[in-house]
């Protein structure tokens, strides 16, 4: 049969879904309605006589059809996606959208200061700047990039340094439980302590880290909270709750102000500050590119 361009639209928008495995993500990928995503899938389904996807109240999942159909399509897409890139690569002119994942704390340092001239420079891009703590799935959800902490290497990505400052990190609590709990004396004493989990990611637990002699030791904790909030994280150990573990500068006022205390300073560790992320299997647009120029060029001055 002869590909249309009808054809081709409509395997992207089955391709975004299927990846996805929501309408609604979909539709903000592409930037278009969920009902328009809706009726585009109808109508591919109508005239390949085949049901690609099972729809429910719930969940959008690929049939078996559908599953093949996706992984013979999905790397045409991306060829198709790399030459176009190409082309406009060589208008000279950063030409597209952006997508980019990046916590609070990142998006302070180091997006907020270059954002403005990026967009002046290169009036032709369009850049969405999504806040989340924790680390996203890249192409799962949509994202071209992520800012995050240099310690965290997702697999399947490219990590690229931008020389943000070190984070040293601490274990930080209120007088108050110190008082009542007793101070740790050596990280492994944490089993006996009320510790604030953090998350990275939907799958990924954060275990706290120390140097112990040159080595790095990791330790699982326990207690009765885990978020991936810092305000959340930092308020329950203001409230006596139980320990943190977080980077200096979250805590380094209520720490100057007698609010919170440091513990097991000796064995705090030093991380690279954050990186940005990008999937290894895309080429790296000259978008994404000149905005990693800049981070670095601001953050080496």
């Amino acid at each position: 049969m002869t590909i249309t361009r009808q054809d081709l639209a409509e395997l992207a928008v089955f391709a975004a879904v299927a990846r996805h495995r929501s309408f609604s993500r979909a539709a903000t990928e592409l930037g278009v309605s969920p009902s328009a995503i809706s009726h585009s899938l109808k109508g591919l389904e109508q005239r390949l006589g085949v049901r690609l996807l099972q729809r429910s109240t719930r969940a959008v999942v690929p049939t078996e059809t559908g599953a093949q159909l996706l992984g013979r399509l999905q790397p045409t897409l991306d060829t198709l996606s790399s030459a176009l890139e190409e082309l406009l690569e060589d208008t000279g002119e950063p030409v597209g959208r952006l997508k980019i994942s990046a916590p609070r704390a990142a998006i302070e340092e180091l997006l907020a200061p270059v954002l403005a001239e990026y967009l002046l420079r290169y009036p032709r891009m369009r850049v969405e700047v999504v806040e989340q703590e924790l680390m996203p799935r890249l192409i799962e959800d949509g994202f071209d990039a992520a800012l995050f902490y240099g310690d965290m290497m997702p697999q399947d990505l490219v990590a690229v340094s931008l020389d943000s400052r070190p984070q040293r990190y601490l274990v930080v609590g209120s007088p108050d439980y110190l008082a009542r709990r007793g101070v740790p004396q050596h990280p492994r004493e944490l089993a006996e302590h009320t510790c604030i989990g953090y998350r990275l990611s939907a799958t990924h637990h954060y275990r706290w880290a120390f140097v112990d002699g040159g080595v790095l030791l990791e330790l699982e904790v326990d207690g009765p909270l885990t978020t991936s909030t810092p305000a959340l994280y930092l308020k329950a150990a203001l409230d006596g709750l139980g320990l943190v573990y977080c980077p200096e500068e979250e805590v380094k006022t209520d720490l100057a102000a007698g609010r919170l205390v440091s513990v097991l300073e000796p064995w705090s560790p030093t991380f690279e500050g954050f990186c940005l992320y990008y999937p290894s299997r895309h080429q790296l647009g000259k978008g994404l590119r000149c905005l990693i120029d800049m981070l670095k060029a601001r953050n080496n001055k």
